[in-house]
């Protein structure tokens, strides 16, 4: 009987502390903060920035969303007229990060970042890398 206690207590608290589909605030030109578990365009610093990426003429924000939501474990959580938030969940351990990308002139901005743990082991660079490779394929970008 203690452990169905036990257990129940235990899955009840993690249900708890599912990452999914948070409410925040456009972070795209925003720097990244200390840890090294984010990239983005518009942070100066080498173990944080990523190239700027060049649209394509009359590439729509939509366009590139399903190129993204071609990955695996991917959602959209917002989208407007210049702005999207897609959160990627870890296969194993369900940890969510967030891809924010703004459209600003013939501009990308970008922005990966994960919400738990101090290092990413390269995870969040390495999917910016991927988007822009596919982005390239796709002729969106430059």
């Amino acid at each position: 009987m203690k452990k169905i206690v036990w257990l129940s207590t235990l899955l009840i608290g993690l249900a708890g502390c599912s990452q999914g589909n948070q409410t925040m605030e456009d972070r795209t030109n925003n720097p990244c903060g200390d840890k090294p578990n984010c990239v983005s365009t518009q942070d100066s610093r080498e173990q944080h920035n990523i190239a700027p990426f060049t649209l394509a003429d009359g590439v729509s924000l939509s366009q590139i969303e399903a190129v993204i939501l071609q990955q695996p474990r991917t959602k959209t959580a917002v989208k407007n007229d210049d702005y999207l938030r897609v959160e990627f969940t870890s296969k194993i351990m369900r940890f969510v990060d967030d891809l924010e990308l703004k459209v600003e002139g013939n501009n990308l901005l970008v922005r990966s970042e994960s919400r738990t743990g101090h290092s990413d082991f390269g995870v969040n660079r390495k999917r910016v890398d991927t988007l822009r490779a596919e982005l390239t394929k796709a002729g969106l970008i430059k």
